[in-house]
């Protein structure tokens, strides 16, 4: 196991909610929003501010870490859609520079900002980065790295989402920050649902988490550093814009 600089390794109880307790691909949620108040600024929603994220407006802006260097950004299609795209954007002194963008999936319901177990929604709000691991072997991660056969989707799921958790980054929503991706304590208890990730796409909405194609997996793992202080933004757009 890891703590601060060295990799993680060997095995972990549970993958994506815990399989003992139900696993439901990456289903639930809590609160562990970033920290607010960081970047600040005042651009209206959608400038071109360089400052600035685009379409992320101040009440979400406000929320996004002064330390934060790193930023993907989920832009949900509509609020009940599970199309999305994501973005990574870099900071250069105070200039936000995009980097990369994909194609992606989010719940299957859409978002909502009051995430409950099983509703089949994302959760909208910003959230550290802050732990990886997955079935494969660690990639190259700059994030702490955490392997085990814990991870596998079940084979009693469809054989397209077999492979969904071969690489993940945990989202820090209701969950123990410094832990591997699969830790099943919630903080804030069952209810709020747990376990969202950033893992494999499989052609179609999650339960919660947010989907990727494989090479955007292995670019965000070899991308996302502690040093830079990665955060998600995520949620349909017209929430983000709000």
């Amino acid at each position: 196991m890891r703590i601060g600089g060295a990799k993680r390794a060997g095995a972990v109880v549970a993958a994506c909610g815990a399989l003992a307790m139900s696993l439901t691909a990456c289903g639930g949620s809590g609160r562990g929003h970033a920290a607010p108040g960081g970047q600040g600024g005042s651009a209206p929603s959608g400038s071109a501010d360089p400052r600035r994220v685009p379409g992320v407006g101040d009440r979400m802006w406000r929320r996004v870490p002064a330390d934060a260097r790193q930023i993907v950004a989920v832009y949900g299609t509509d609020r009940n859609s599970p199309e999305s795209t994501v973005v990574l954007f870099t900071r250069h002194g105070r200039i936000w520079e995009r980097t990369a963008s994909w194609a992606a999936h989010n719940g299957r319901h859409g978002w909502t900002t009051e995430h409950r177990e099983g509703d089949q929604r994302s959760p909208v709000g910003v959230f550290t980065l802050s732990d990886a691991g997955g079935v494969l072997a660690d990639p190259g991660a700059k994030l702490p790295y955490t392997r085990s056969a814990s991870f596998q989707a079940p084979h009693y799921w469809v054989k397209s989402s077999w492979h969904d958790f071969d690489y993940v980054i945990a989202i820090d929503y209701n969950r123990v920050k410094g832990t591997p991706p699969n830790n099943p304590v919630r903080p804030q208890g069952q209810a709020r649902g747990g376990n969202i990730w950033l893992h494999m796409d499989h052609g179609s909405g999650t339960s919660a988490c947010v989907s990727l194609p494989e090479s955007a997996m292995r670019r965000l793992l070899r991308t996302l550093s502690p040093a830079q202080h990665p955060v998600v933004v995520m949620g349909d757009r017209a929430e983000l814009r709000a």
